[in-house]
């Protein structure tokens, strides 16, 4: 659990970059604490867009069942179609989590937490402050076009907000606002928060081992994307195919290290450059499982935000792709 300062200045930082992406047609639809990372001196970075849908206007929606199921607002649950306004139902269940230490709809089982969030009446702890309970009201309306966030004025509406009265945006946005945390970081490729599970493991390639009958139970939690007609359609992508012209392999400009994190389509490592010695994480995307296409164009278009992930590099093996961020 956090301060409700603490909650106030990640959540703020948090509404900075969505509003960047939503600006630019794109909805995040994967947002949860483990896709928002801390950089060296404590201000929020916004990573993983696998999920990230492109090009979605005031006047269209997308149709996919994708997120991880505890985060999904209710038009995502029941496939109506949704729009940025998702986003901010999701942000509201990461900042009832915040706050409490709990999330604010949990069934049993994957269809009894589905059930809950389109039909179950929220229960809102009465030690939370009464701005505090506002907000979270405001974000969990199940018509997302009454959903803080979601009308005319778009980010401003969640600005104005009382919870936020103290933040100054304009600070907020130059960096000049103190962090509450700063991760006690020693050198630039310090892993000390990263989990020990994956931190120490010895680097090594894995055999493919044939799926077992119910291999499927091993992703559950995972996020999941069931894609529709409307959204299969060709993206375009000249940028990616600019950058994978080159002849060179992720292998001869970086040495993998250690895992970092394991996803359903994809594997985080720690990797080093071998010229400069500088060390950066990779995500390695198996293209038999998920075209990686639109989650490099936005990262290449539209990542230039200080709360969004840096992309420095992008190779193709024809099996894999690689995407080099900031660690």
């Amino acid at each position: 659990m956090f301060t409700e300062e603490d909650v106030k200045f990640y959540l703020a930082e948090l509404a900075l970059a969505l509003d960047h992406l939503h600006s630019f047609g794109i909805i995040y639809r994967d947002l949860k604490p483990e896709n928002i990372l801390l950089d060296e001196t404590g201000h929020i970075k916004l990573t993983d867009f696998g999920l990230s849908k492109e090009s979605v206007d005031h006047e269209s929606k997308a149709y996919s069942f994708c997120g991880t199921v505890e985060y999904m607002a209710p038009e995502v649950v029941n496939r109506r179609g949704h729009t940025q306004s998702a986003d901010w139902w999701s942000y509201g269940v990461l900042m009832f989590e915040m706050l409490t230490g709990s999330l604010p709809f949990q069934g049993k089982d994957r269809k009894d937490t589905m059930t809950m969030i389109l039909k179950a009446k929220l229960g809102m702890p009465q030690f939370l402050s009464s701005e505090a309970q506002s907000l979270i009201r405001s974000l969990f309306k199940r018509n997302p076009a009454n959903r803080l966030g979601a009308g005319p004025d778009g980010v401003q509406e969640i600005k104005r907000h009382c919870f936020f009265s103290t933040i100054d945006w304009n600070k907020l946005f130059r960096r000049e606002l103190h962090p509450p945390f700063q991760p006690a970081a020693g050198r630039p490729d310090d892993t000390f928060y990263f989990d020990p599970e994956f931190t120490a493991k010895t680097p090594r390639d894995s055999p493919g081992v044939p799926p077992s009958a119910n291999a499927h139970q091993l992703f559950r939690g995972f996020s999941f994307v069931a894609i529709t007609e409307e959204e299969t359609q060709p993206v375009p992508n000249s940028i990616v195919q600019q950058l994978h012209r080159s002849t060179s392999q992720f292998s001869d400009t970086y040495d993998l290290k250690e895992d970092i994190g394991v996803g359903s389509y994809s594997l985080c490592k720690r990797c080093e450059h071998r010229g400069t010695g500088m060390e950066y994480a990779v995500k390695i995307i198996n293209k038999t499982k998920r075209d990686p296409t639109e989650e490099v164009e936005i990262l290449l278009r539209y990542g230039q935000h200080p709360n969004i992930i840096t992309l420095k590099d992008v190779y193709d093996d024809g099996r894999s792709v690689f995407l080099v961020t900031e660690l």
